[in-house]
């Protein structure tokens, strides 16, 4: 073990764990902190990657090289696309995970890295010198000194955790909080406060009715996260598991009502404000009053456990009151739990304070990521993790941070939104914060941003070079449809079959395929034979493959640390030996098979909304010319007359570093920035 890093990464939660890949993994030496190698990325509240907004950012994630969606995939219990019924701005990728599985895939990958180092213990201060940051104290007498820091801990800075009347102290339920480094940041000028969230009640499915209750699939054609060529666990055939729909009832309510004397949320024991759109159950009561019923989800935690996770049930009510809730909704009559609902109140750091690189403005080479800046979900932690990682690397290199924009990624709206807005309550991410959605879709996140991340170094050739064959397929499917005519006797009886209107005439694939009710995918396969060229949309030969699917059921982690190009020769020589030709026939024609949907429906998606998609992009490049109108650091606001006083008490505390951002602060109105755009001779 070493004594001197390039950079400490202070927690081993989603963020910490993408921090510290990304850093290593772009030539810095570093150390990875954490309290417990056993819960490396744990998932401590619900057991699922995805959902609304959140699978957009895991996807980008994955393209820029980071590795949320590669453990995803290897841990999922069952897979599904939500909002398919809505237009693909929409569609967000979600699935439920085996969350020990989920952890051990993160330590096997990090344990992969050599050029990365694990020590367990707890950080008890910094060391600074000049205020810039210069390593850490631990609890064990250890001095690791750095020249970057990264603080990823998530909840456990000043932890305390409630149920009821009773409160302790604890970062999670049996895990130890960390007090002692807040008042050292707050002391050199960083500004904390205190935010809550909470967690439901593990339930003993052997203890549930299920025959009673109504089951929740996942999808018949699962997809996955990670746009590497491989497939995920439930694509190879593993069964996904359910879950179970429940439903409250004015029974419930008035039990729960009955221990509101008794919450902390309503005694003033916990003071940080708790999630909007992830309420207790008993906010759900108090905010929706007239309200009868409030529907919840059991969903699994692990394939080989009966511990599953009431979603929809966090609370911090007492025991007594817990249990007489549950026994009250039907199915539960006979629960026991595993563990109670307890709510959780933790120190967090003004993000607003935080540079677009998430480097403190007030201590030099200190950078945050996680709740620490006030956000809420693995998802937003793991993104700040991965764009904290590479902007540290680079800072010690003396390279210009990596900052991503909003018309250009979820992570770009994310972080834009934190240190420009601020917070007052854990953010969360949705698809409505992002001005240019129809942009920043779950399906091109690699087409966006695959090359950045391989020009910086991080995404490897392999990966590179896959994506970009993976669009030349699309642009010549593109080009094929938007160039070649199906005649009437060609198209009409498909058209007729779905109900859509037959031709008179001649048209272009493109033209019919721009139809609502028409599905290229279905359009291409029930065309006569010979009308199109299969050559176009051709599928990837396994030998594209066969690094991946060595073990078909096996996260890849040999890749890790080492080149593409050095492990497909491995693998190349121990496939025959290791699988049945049939099997690896199988695996590549479902990996074929998997790229040729991907590339069909990005045309069709392309085709169907190609006006709207051109608007938003004619929109955001005009927007771009503020962003491109850089603020001097340390520019004196009160030069500039005729902004209004509110407007230059923001400008002084925010520090925007561009006329874009400052134009997204509150309080700043648009003829403020027409000053300013004055002033600058714009």
């Amino acid at each position: 073990m070493k004594s001197t890093y390039d950079i400490i990464v202070i927690g081993g939660g989603h963020a910490g764990c993408e921090a510290a890949m990304a850093a290593s993994r772009l030539g810095s030496s570093v150390l990875l902190l954490t309290m417990d190698m056993t819960s490396l990325a744990k998932m401590s509240c619900n057991p699922a990657v995805g959902g609304i907004a959140k699978g957009q950012i895991v996807r980008e994630i994955d393209a820029l090289g980071g590795y949320s969606g590669i453990v995803t995939d290897a841990s999922t219990l069952q897979f599904r696309m939500l909002n398919r019924s809505k237009g693909p701005a929409m569609w967000s990728p979600r699935a439920q995970c085996d969350k020990i599985q989920f952890s051990l895939n993160w330590r096997k990958i990090l344990e992969s890295n050599y050029k990365l180092d694990i020590y367990v213990d707890s950080a008890t201060s910094f060391l600074f010198e000049n205020r810039k940051i210069a390593g850490v104290y631990t609890t064990t007498g250890a001095i690791f000194k750095s020249r970057a820091l990264i603080l990823t801990a998530g909840t456990f800075l000043g932890g305390r955790l409630f149920i009821g009347r009773h409160s302790f102290e604890g970062g999670r339920i049996g895990e130890p909080s960390s007090d002692s480094l807040t008042g050292q940041l707050v002391s050199m000028g960083i500004e904390s406060s205190r935010m809550k969230t909470g967690t439901p009640p593990r339930i003993d499915i052997r203890s549930v009715d299920t025959s009673a209750l109504p089951v929740q699939t996942g999808d018949s054609s699962p997809e996955k996260f990670s746009f590497l060529p491989y497939l995920s666990t439930v694509q190879n055939g593993t069964e996904q598991m359910p879950c179970f729909v429940l439903h409250t009832c004015e029974r419930t309510h008035d039990i729960l009502r009955s221990g509101f004397d008794e919450s902390p949320l309503f005694t003033g024991m916990i003071h940080g404000k708790g999630p909007r759109y992830c309420p207790s159950i008993e906010d759900k009561l108090r905010v929706f009053p007239d309200k009868d019923s409030h529907q919840l989800f059991l969903e699994p935690e692990g394939r080989h456990t009966g511990e599953y996770y009431l979603q929809g049930f966090s609370s911090s009510l007492p025991l007594g009151v817990q249990m007489d809730a549950l026994h009250s909704i039907s199915g539960l009559e006979n629960l026991k739990v595993f563990r109670p609902a307890y709510a959780v109140e933790y120190d967090y750091f003004d993000p607003t304070q935080l540079r677009a690189s998430l480097e403190s403005k007030c201590v030099e080479n200190l950078f945050l990521a996680g709740q620490v800046n006030g956000t809420t979900g693995y998802e937003e932690a793991a993104a700040q993790g991965l764009m904290a990682g590479i902007n540290a690397h680079l800072k010690l290199s003396e390279k210009e941070p990596f900052v991503l924009s909003r018309d250009e990624s979820y992570i770009g709206v994310l972080i834009d939104d934190l240190i420009t807005k601020g917070v007052d309550e854990p953010y969360r991410m949705f698809t409505s914060r992002a001005e240019y959605r129809i942009l920043l879709r779950q399906d091109n996140a690699d087409e966006r941003l695959t090359s950045r991340s391989y020009h910086l170094g991080l995404a490897d050739k392999f990966r590179y070079d896959y994506t970009m064959r993976k669009y030349d397929r699309i642009k010549a499917l593109s080009d094929y449809v938007g160039s070649h005519n199906l005649t009437a006797h060609q198209a009409n009886a498909y058209l007729v079959s779905v109900g859509s209107s037959p031709l008179t005439d001649s048209k272009k694939i493109a033209e019919i395929a721009a139809r609502p009710e028409i599905s290229l995918a279905s359009l291409l396969e029930n065309v006569p034979r010979g009308t199109f060229s299969t050559d176009i949309i051709k599928e990837p030969t396994f030998d594209e493959y066969a690094d991946f699917i060595l073990e078909k059921k096996q996260l890849p982690t040999g890749f890790v640390g080492t080149s593409y190009a050095d492990a497909i020769g491995v693998l190349k020589q121990n496939c025959a030996c290791r699988l049945e030709t049939e099997k690896l026939a199988d695996a590549a024609a479902g990996l074929n098979a998997m790229q040729r949907k991907e590339v069909v429906e990005s045309v069709e998606v392309s085709l169907k909304y190609s006006g709207y998609i051109d608007r938003e992009r004619l929109l955001a490049e005009k927007l771009h010319r503020l962003e491109d109108l850089r603020i001097p650091e340390n520019f004196d606001f009160d030069k500039v007359s005729g902004m209004t006083i509110e407007c230059r008490q923001k400008m002084k505390k925010y520090r925007p570093s561009t006329i874009g951002q400052a134009s997204r602060i509150s309080g700043v109105s648009p003829s403020d920035i027409s000053v300013l755009l004055v002033y600058f001779g714009r």
